[in-house]
Parts: structure tokens; C-alpha cells; sequence
């Protein structure tokens, strides 16, 4: 037993090693420093939107003890993640993984000093997509009863194997801390780099679910839509024909029960898009075509 306990000790050492060879300090906000992952070999760092408070005087502490400046590439507050630059060689890109499962023994890691640190624990919860109170939208829902410390936002959760599931941040649940997915992370990271921003789409409209009356439930085949309570002036809704009262059911061919559906369909891609908005409106099913905002 001595000897399994040994082992397990100097593998999950040499896998926290291995992790902090992608791991830096970073410097962008009065208090203690956060942590960052790198992303990329040309210099890319991924972090933790809420701790770079500033958007000049950056530091980023690499693996080698150096410490150089960074820029902000691009910053996405409703998913709590920002995408730095640094000039540096020799970088060791993060190795990302996607199967995490309850039970997973996982190690969290971070460098808000010098020094890399970690803590061990598992998976405990692991769910479907889920939105931030911002809008975000993050494509796993992945929870840990790790303990992170100060500091450790924009860090890695990282897999007994020494592939990382995410990073770790305090920044979108109330101080809750969650681990954002590789593949947000991937999406997100994308967006920044082309836009320097997440584009989303814009309708401009205020709206509750209500159920449709019987007759029209069954000719849209679907028992709720959103009831337009606000649709600002010289906003696309309004410049397509939408009105105060109207009942929004499909946008772009795709169903509307629920503000969700709405905002899951007002993605990047849709925006300066020309689509059909199906509505009732005094009881009769009316389509009118409507172009997708950018929202600012």
C-alpha cells in the first residue's frame, strides 16, 4: 500500500510539472496576480477576462522566470474569458482534452507567484450547455470540488493523464468557481483573435414566454412563443415590421419557445443577416423578414 500511495504521489507531482510548463503569471490588476494559460507557440495566452483589469502595463511571468508585456488581444466579458500576446520563444502550448467524467480525479493549477501550485480533487458535477448571467453561452456545464485559491482564476483544471479540461475561473458564478471547457475556450479564443470581440446578434426587443392559444399552437406545431413587451425604435425589430404585442415564434426557420432559443439564434454568424421572423398577431400567423443586428 505504501508503495501505491508513493506512486500515486510522484505521478501526480510529475503530472502538475508537466502542467506548469504551460502555465504563467499574469499581472493585470492591483491585487495579486492571476494565472494564465498558454495557448498557442506564437505567443498567445488565454486568461480570465475579470482579472486583467487594464488594458496597457500587462506583465505575464513565464514558465522561465522571465517577465515580458502583453496586449490585449481581445476580451469577451459575458464569458469571463480575454485572449493576451506576448513576444516570447520557446512556448509550450497547452494539450487539451474533452472527456471528463464525475468521479475523474483532476488537479488544479495556477501560478499567481513565481511558483506553479495545485490542488487535487474530482469531478463533481458534469452537465449541458449553460448561459452566464451575462449571456454567455458555455457549451459544458463542469464543476470540481477542487479548492482554487487566490490567484487561480485563468488557470488549468487538469486530468490525472496531464491534459488540461479548461480553466478555471471565480469571475461568472458569483465567486463559485467553475471550469470553462476547451471547447468554449476554442470558440471564444477564435472570436477574439478575428474580431477582437464576440459578435452577437441584436433584435431589440423585450419579451415573455406565453402560451399560444390552441388553434395557433397547432398550426406552428409548438404551445409557446415570445410576447414582444418593448421593441425600441430603430432597432432591426422595428425596422422589420415588429410591433409592440406581437408573438414571436420562429426566427430564421428555427422555433422561439423561450428566451433561449432567441439568444441561441442570435449568434455572430447571423449578424447583418437578412432572415424571417414568423409572428402572430391578431390571432393570424404573419412572416416578415427582418436583418440581424450587431449588439454593442
Amino acid at each position: 500500500m505504501t508503495d501505491v500511495l508513493q506512486n500515486l504521489s510522484n505521478d501526480l507531482a510529475a503530472t502538475v510539472e508537466a502542467a506548469s510548463r504551460s502555465l504563467v503569471r499574469v499581472e493585470g490588476r492591483r491585487r495579486m496576480a492571476a494565472s494564465g494559460i498558454i495557448w498557442s507557440d506564437n505567443g498567445l495566452i488565454v486568461t480570465a477576462n475579470h482579472v486583467v483589469e487594464r488594458d496597457e502595463n500587462i506583465g505575464v511571468g513565464l514558465p522561465n522566470g522571465a517577465v515580458v508585456n502583453a496586449s490585449v488581444v481581445g476580451r469577451d466579458h459575458t464569458t469571463d474569458i480575454a485572449i493576451l500576446k506576448v513576444q516570447a520563444n520557446e512556448l509550450t502550448p497547452a494539450a487539451w482534452a474533452t472527456d471528463a467524467k464525475v468521479g475523474h480525479l483532476v488537479l488544479a493549477v495556477g501560478r499567481p507567484d513565481a511558483g506553479v501550485q495545485a490542488t487535487l480533487g474530482v469531478v463533481s458535477a458534469v452537465g449541458e450547455s449553460w448561459r452566464t448571467g451575462a449571456g454567455g453561452m458555455i457549451d459544458q456545464y463542469l464543476q470540481t470540488d477542487v479548492v482554487m485559491y487566490p490567484g487561480f482564476s485563468g488557470g488549468a483544471l487538469v486530468t490525472a493523464g496531464g491534459q488540461m479540461l479548461g480553466m478555471n475561473t471565480s469571475g461568472l458564478a458569483n465567486g463559485v468557481s467553475l471550469t470553462i471547457p476547451a471547447v468554449t475556450l476554442q470558440r471564444v479564443a477564435q472570436a477574439l483573435q478575428a474580431h477582437g470581440r464576440v459578435r452577437r446578434g441584436f433584435l431589440g426587443v423585450s419579451a415573455q414566454p406565453v402560451r399560444l392559444p390552441a388553434p395557433v399552437a397547432a398550426q406552428v406545431q409548438q404551445e409557446t412563443g415570445l410576447l414582444l413587451a418593448a421593441v425600441e425604435q430603430s432597432s432591426p425589430a422595428d425596422q422589420g415590421g415588429l410591433y409592440l404585442g406581437d408573438t414571436l415564434v420562429a426566427l430564421d426557420g428555427q422555433a422561439v419557445r423561450h428566451m433561449d432559443d432567441l439568444m441561441a439564434i442570435l449568434s455572430g454568424d447571423r449578424v447583418g443577416k437578412a432572415v424571417t421572423a414568423k409572428i402572430v398577431r391578431g390571432g393570424q400567423v404573419h412572416e416578415t423578414s427582418v436583418t440581424i443586428g450587431e449588439r454593442q
